[in-house]
């Protein structure tokens, strides 16, 4: 098989996983403190490649690393929604360890806990936060009340860079080993939501841009197969 079609076909693969990526982001446009990934690709040379046919050369995929970029902030006016001004994340208690999310969206449960949207429950700086059964409201330093009563204040960690975390689900992310995270100062908003750091008008953009390329590289392999070999068969027949 021509080197070039290893090259193009290589360059088709990395564009799927793009097209992976592209369908995730998409889906979570409208979740709250959803963090998309940026890819990348680099040059993985063949040996025998680099002997035999000099300008052959793969492309394969460089890995992902989260985009920690701000959406942006939309007020909803319920009681149990807070959104982080700045870089920080909720803590979240599992039985795997702590959690960590940009997902304000926060439940009550019968026993009166503060719960993420699935269930999970939220973490203050003195443990698990109980609201009861009184109105919500929760301040700038992420103090949570239930009517008059302080229920506790939101635990919110910070990260020195987005390598150091990694996607666990959707909007949820765990520290990768030995990494250990410090107390964030941030402001909290309540009553909002952050939105999602993409947006569908920019992830159609990519999506384009991603199938044309894909197109691109099919027609190249097109063009040696059909035109280039077929035309050796042809010329080398006459001879």
């Amino acid at each position: 098989m021509p080197g070039g079609v290893y090259s193009a076909l290589s360059g088709m693969q990395a564009r799927l996983e793009d097209l992976d990526r592209l369908a995730s982001d998409l889906a979570n446009v409208g979740t709250s403190g959803y963090k998309t990934e940026r890819g990348a690709t680099f040059v993985a040379e063949r040996q025998s490649f680099k002997t035999a046919l000099a300008a052959a050369v793969d492309v394969t995929a460089g890995g992902t690393r989260l985009d920690l970029t701000p959406g942006s902030i939309a007020t909803t006016g319920r009681d149990l929604d807070a959104a982080i001004e700045g870089a920080g994340f909720f803590v979240m208690s599992t039985p795997a360890g702590e959690r960590y999310t940009r997902d304000g969206a926060f439940v009550r449960r019968g026993d009166g806990t503060m719960t993420s949207s699935d269930g999970t429950p939220i973490m203050g700086t003195a443990g698990p936060i109980k609201v009861g059964t009184g109105t919500i409201a929760i301040g700038e330093d992420g103090t949570v009340k239930a009517g008059d009563v302080i229920a506790g204040k939101l635990k919110i960690m910070q990260f020195a860079s987005e390598d150091d975390l990694e996607r666990e689900s959707g909007t949820r992310f765990r520290a990768k080993a030995g990494v250990t995270p410090t107390v964030a100062s941030v402001k909290v908003t309540g009553g909002s939501l952050e939105k999602a750091n993409v947006t569908v008008v920019d992830r159609m953009v990519a999506l384009t841009e991603v199938q044309r390329s894909f197109e691109a590289l099919q027609r190249g392999i097109s063009m040696i197969f059909n035109d280039i070999d077929g035309r050796a068969i042809t010329e080398l027949g006459r001879r």
